[in-house]
């Protein structure tokens, strides 16, 4: 690394950050010196263990997870015994006895695994992971259907990821998956293992029921930087990926993100180039295009870590993109000569591994090259902004370091513009509506079975429950459309409870 100013890539656990297309001022670090110094003391304050999510009283510790030695001593031998305690349960009982996992999770606890999976198997080595991410019952019932597939339950660990032990959307999915386990015969407990908070509802729940095994999630961990936790070195280990290169990978990158000169630390450098971007250039959207098929997830990863962390007190950077060079077929069109309202950040692997000649001379990797460059070339002829990230190859210390990269990056900008990263308080609103939408179904259900067989109108039973027309009429319809169901509707907007139910 160099001393250097924005207009020389940073080096840093092997990648290379080049921020020169972003055309950054020359004196971008001095106008924001104060702001800098505040970042840097609050990462260290953060890595010393400070409350920073203020709305829980929790520390915010993901650090720790690739460094034990540098959490709170109290917290050292619950790191590194949770690490011994997933290799063990690996080798001892996933190996002998499973072929693929059925993974139960949702936000980070879903993402964060599925993305590591995606970025590293191998085809035809790697057992085969699927996931409940939602509520959606068919996409619950497909991903049944892959299971049995692919060699039925019967070899199929099941893991269930909530914190809390509370998060409805899990709870949901593993009932279901429970109720697969009864329909076939199988006890559940016998292939099912829980990462949650020591003492929460889930926990309680596998203690009871004996199942296979429970790892633990801290309070210091939140979800959408879970993935050096449990939630993702569980699944690489059971899945035989290598996972000491993918915390070591972390780790460097770390390291290399601590030192206090931002020009020649990459998450501030990029993290200045964010500021700028979005406060003098009023570029709100980054478009994230990674050349390389094993990072096709890597953009909606970004998403949950970025918009979750920034977007709050009416700050915000919208993350879209999918890969190179397949969005030069979509929406490159609009980058080039539609709305100035984005950056991109490009992501390039050097070495690919394989390649193929298609031409006298030239490979396949020559004309994905090509296509980043030229995409580059493009955007800049159109007075458009880019950086880009290059990887010398693509594997899981990469996949690591690149983690740890935005992980600090989003700290830093967080930082810079006075906002918390480790909070969610538009999540936790979404959540507590959710719920009290459920209360008023369970009430609209009581109000008609109170009365069968006669009609009730949407009007009548919204002024009764002090709610909206539109909420009961979108409850009250979708219950008349359940098979079997109890509630039916007319076309006048009346629903009543079947007199003989």
């Amino acid at each position: 690394m160099h001393h250097g100013s924005f207009q020389e890539p940073l080096v840093a656990a092997g990648i290379c950050l080049d921020l020169r297309r972003l055309r950054l001022p020359a004196n971008l670090t001095r106008r924001h010196t104060e702001s800098i110094e505040g970042a840097f003391q609050q990462m260290a304050a953060i890595e010393a263990g400070a409350v920073i999510n203020t709305d829980e009283g929790w520390q915010t510790g993901h650090y720790w997870l690739r460094d034990p030695e540098l959490a709170p001593s109290e917290y050292q031998p619950e790191i590194i015994g949770t690490r011994e305690r997933i290799r063990e349960f690996s080798q001892r009982t996933f190996a002998p006895r499973f072929r693929q996992l059925l993974w139960i999770g949702i936000g980070g606890s879903g993402l964060g695994p599925q993305m590591v999976y995606d970025a590293l198997r191998i085809p035809g080595k790697t057992p085969r992971m699927t996931f409940f991410d939602n509520t959606d019952p068919q996409g619950m019932a497909r991903a049944l259907q892959e299971v049995e597939v692919a060699g039925g339950l019967r070899e199929t660990l099941v893991v269930v990821v909530s914190k809390s032990g509370g998060t409805r959307e899990t709870r949901n999915g593993m009932l279901v998956a429970q109720q697969a386990f009864e329909k076939a015969g199988l006890p559940f407990a016998g292939q099912a293992v829980a990462i949650t908070k020591p003492g929460s509802e889930l926990d309680r729940a596998a203690t009871a029921q004996k199942w296979l095994a429970r790892f633990p999630m801290w309070d210091w961990v939140g979800g959408r930087t879970s993935i050096t936790s449990a939630v993702g070195v569980l699944p690489a280990e059971l899945l035989g990926l290598d996972v000491e290169a993918f915390l070591q990978g972390a780790r460097e990158m770390d390291r290399a993100t601590r030192i206090r000169q931002p020009l020649r630390n990459p998450a501030m450098a990029m993290a200045l180039a964010w500021l700028h971007q979005t406060q003098s250039r009023g570029q709100y959207n980054m478009v994230v295009l990674p050349y390389c098929d094993a990072l096709g997830l890597f953009g909606k990863y970004l998403q949950q870590l970025i918009m979750e962390s920034i977007g709050k007190d009416e700050h915000g950077l919208s993350v879209f993109g999918n890969k190179g060079s397949t969005d030069q077929h979509s929406f490159v069109q609009q980058l080039r000569d539609g709305r100035r309202d984005f950056f991109a950040a490009l992501i390039k692997v050097e070495d690919s591994g394989s390649d193929w000649e298609v031409e006298d001379g030239i490979t396949v990797n020559d004309y994905l090259a090509a296509f980043l460059e030229g995409t580059e070339q493009a955007l800049a002829d159109a007075g458009r902004s880019s950086l880009r990230i290059t990887l010398p190859t693509f594997d899981a210390y990469a996949l690591g370091a690149l983690v740890a990269l935005f992980e600090r990056t989003v700290g830093y900008f967080a930082a810079l513009i006075g906002i918390n990263a480790y909070h969610q308080p538009g999540v936790e609103a979404g959540k507590k509506a959710a719920d009290s939408l459920i209360a008023l179904q369970r009430r609209l259900v009581a109000r008609l079975k109170a009365s069968p067989g006669i009609a009730h109108s949407v009007l009548e039973l919204a002024k009764a429950e002090s709610v909206t027309s539109c909420q009961v009429q979108d409850i009250l319809r979708r219950l008349s459309q359940k098979k079997g169901r109890q509630v039916s509707g007319d076309s006048a907007g009346n629903f009543r409870y079947a007199a003989d139910a």
